[in-house]
């Protein structure tokens, strides 16, 4: 395959594996299932093309100059995405220090993304019209395909194996196994930090009404799972109060749901039977770690959604799309 073509294809695959990564993240129901799947496809599909990039990398170092760093980068920085992706997906090795294999998987993905820009505008490859004949539309096809063989190949092995892998759900996520309601990791978003919140003195304002913690233990019940981007979920029972009780008859497109650290999510007013507001997981007070006093508990999507340490819910005439697909901050 001629190197103008691969560096191509591998453009297209980059970008490809950075929008799959983005919406697996996103999704929590099992529609979750063909994105991650096409996630993984297109990274081992940058596996196939590595001995023909390997080749084109081998002369551009002979040829010398300071731009090769750049390319020595994104190629450190690709085996480091796959590396950590595969160790995540096989189970074989989670986390190193505080860091979650995810957390070095998503963090080598972008980085890939940002250095194939950088080499793109240093190396402009443009398309032309002989890159899509039909052999050469063949010859992509067929390293998907290699790719697709390969990815349900991996997915077999880890199950006839007995890997951890083996045992992900649709998102990818690894099961956590604890006897203790609270046993689950407690992680946050980016840069929000644990809070310590008196249950006694701690107030919530429901569209404009003011709320003690104790006055939202009715004790609604709800089995859900909490998928997290780190790349584990736990399914646990969480009680409190579902929010349609809270905002019945009140008029407006949205909820949105803030916490006292500033971090927030919205929701569309007619999910508001799906959502919850939890004071205790599996009989037990929720930690500070896990969002005590009071979480958002929202079945079906992703742990970035169940807002912690809440402290308000307005209801307003705002899309509930009006936001990030991921929290910025």
């Amino acid at each position: 395959m001629a190197g103008r073509r691969t560096n191509l294809a591998l453009l297209a695959l980059v970008l490809l594996g950075l929008v799959t990564g983005v919406l697996s993240f996103a999704l929590g129901t099992e529609a979750a299932t063909a994105v991650v799947i096409g996630h993984g496809v297109v990274g081992l599909g940058i596996v196939v093309l590595a001995p023909w990039k390997t080749e084109i990398v081998g002369r551009s170092l002979r040829r010398g100059g300071w731009r090769q760093g750049v390319s020595l980068a994104l190629s450190a920085t690709t085996v480091a995405a796959i590396a950590t992706g595969i160790l995540h997906s096989s189970g074989t090795l989670l986390e190193i220090g505080p860091l979650s294999m995810m957390q070095l998987h998503v963090g080598s993905g972008f980085g890939v993304a940002a250095l194939a820009v950088v080499h793109f505008v240093m190396k402009p490859t443009r398309p032309r019209k002989v890159d899509f004949t039909r052999r050469n539309l063949l010859r992509g096809a067929a390293v998907l395909g290699l790719a697709g063989v390969g990815y349900a190949t991996v997915e077999a092995l880890y199950r006839v194996s007995g890997l951890p892998g083996g045992d992900r759900r649709f998102t990818g996520s690894h099961p956590v196994e604890s006897d203790q309601p609270n046993g689950f990791p407690a992680t946050q978003w980016l840069d929000d930090s644990v809070q310590h919140l008196d249950p006694e003195t701690h107030r919530i304002e429901i569209v404009g009404v003011s709320y003690a913690v104790a006055d939202l233990d009715i004790y609604d019940q709800v089995q859900a799972v909490l998928d997290c981007t780190g790349g584990w979920h736990v399914d646990r029972v969480w009680t409190g109060v579902g929010l349609d009780r809270m905002v019945s008859g009140i008029d407006g497109a949205s909820l949105l749901v803030s916490s006292v650290t500033g971090y927030w999510r919205r929701f569309p007013l007619a999910d508001a039977s799906d959502l919850y507001l939890a004071t205790h997981v599996d009989g037990e007070l929720l930690s500070d770690g896990h969002g005590g006093p009071v979480r958002l508990v929202a079945p079906g999507r992703r742990g970035f959604h169940w807002v912690k340490w809440v402290d308000s819910v307005v209801v307003d005439d705002t899309p509930w799309w009006w936001q990030p697909p991921l929290p910025l901050t």
